[in-house]
């Protein structure tokens, strides 16, 4: 009895966490349509845009010009860039278009210091009400910041997040598994907006905040997208998506650089649910809910998977339900086997492979949750490889 309720727990959890969660969004979410944002007076608020770099000299020269290429006035536009100990020529790139006029406080710091620290260097050096912390491979659109600015005129929101969306996309690698669930995500992010105002994260890569919500970010902290998000949510503001703030980003095709990446990330969920469990206790609200919903259970999701497995071992006599449970895990847990002989062989099967990305995905947040049990001591970063 006590491992078939821990089977049924562990599905559940599962269950809800990746479809009937979504299922509901979309069902009370459905029909909203987001507020359309008064026009600001004039002048439009100073923005600030933060951003820490390594070694893009790739993608920093297109990011910038994409950054002042905008319909926002360039009277009230910065960009604040700090370099990380860069070898490349992303100083030299930083140096000519500051020459050239563009708006650019540049500080080059030494060694590596990572994101955190630079970007908590950075925003008191910065002018803007509006802060929009982004990546240097993400390229604006030229509303981008008009789309995200306009939200401001209503006291009650905090943080904007821009809609991110994929190019590079290929069928020898995980880009078109990886483009389908960041689609997802800012479909539930969006519902999240519109019905509580507490999005579950806005995607480091682009969003806007309110300057004075700015918090500072914990020394060696991965994920501090996620943490200014809730801490604005914490401070009774909204945290809300918008769909026509629009930034490209080329998305990852290798694996292996992904998965490094989601152990990276995985590590620093758990630093966030060391600092935001309290939200737990408060499930029934909108910001608990989402929070326990969308990122906790997923987050726990390896252990549901471990959890499962071993229950249908055990329950395997018990009748024909269980071993059918089994088979159907064991073959889950194989697809990242028969992805790679298939793809040995020139062959790419998007379900076969999106099944397998789940699965090594889940594996990387297990590695990641080892990686912050050890104990974080750096958050310096090597970006993941561009698709340029």
């Amino acid at each position: 009895m006590i491992w078939t309720i821990i089977f049924w727990i562990c599905v559940f959890c599962l269950v809800h966490s990746y479809v009937i969660y979504p299922f509901i969004l979309r069902i009370f979410g459905g029909d909203l349509e987001a507020p359309t944002p008064l026009p600001h007076p004039a002048p439009q608020p100073m923005v600030s845009v933060l951003m820490a770099v390594y070694n893009e000299e790739k993608v920093l020269e297109q990011k910038i010009r994409s950054v002042f290429n905008t319909a926002y006035p360039a009277g009230q536009l910065e960009m604040l860039i700090g370099s990380d100990g860069s070898t490349d020529n992303t100083d030299i790139i930083i140096e000519k278009l500051n020459k050239e006029g563009y708006r650019i406080h540049f500080t080059r710091f030494g060694g590596r210091n990572g994101k955190t620290q630079i970007i908590n260097s950075l925003a008191p050096q910065a002018n803007g009400k509006i802060f929009i912390p982004t990546d240097a491979n993400i390229i604006f659109d030229p509303l981008t910041i008009p789309k995200l600015v306009a939200h401001f005129t209503d006291e009650k929101i905090g943080l904007v997040a821009a809609n991110i969306i994929n190019t590079g996309l290929r069928k020898d690698g995980i880009s078109y598994q990886e483009h389908t669930y960041i689609k997802r995500e800012n479909l539930i992010k969006h519902y999240e907006g519109l019905l509580w105002g507490t999005m579950m994260g806005a995607f480091g890569a682009c969003y806007a905040i309110r300057a004075n919500l700015f918090p500072v970010i914990p020394r060696n902290f991965f994920m501090e997208d996620f943490y200014i998000t809730l801490k604005v949510i914490q401070s009774g503001k909204k945290a809300i998506a918008e769909p026509d703030a629009i930034a490209i980003e080329d998305v990852s095709n290798e694996i292996n650089e992904e998965f490094k990446r989601k152990i990276r990330i995985s590590a620093g969920n758990f630093q966030n649910l060391g600092v935001f469990w309290p939200m737990l206790l408060k499930f029934y609200t909108g910001a608990g809910f989402s929070f326990l919903s969308h990122k906790v259970l997923r987050w726990l999701g390896p252990l549901f998977l471990i959890g499962a497995f071993i229950s249908s071992i055990i329950l395997f006599n018990t009748n024909t339900f269980f071993q059918l449970a089994f088979y159907l895990q064991l073959a889950g847990l194989l697809t990242p086997l028969f992805d790679k002989l298939l793809s040995a062989a020139n062959l790419h099967i998007y379900f076969l492979r999106l099944l397998a990305y789940f699965y090594t995905m889940n594996l990387a947040l297990l590695l990641g949750f080892i990686k912050f049990a050890k104990g974080i001591k750096s958050s310096t970063w090597r970006p993941t490889e561009r698709n340029v």
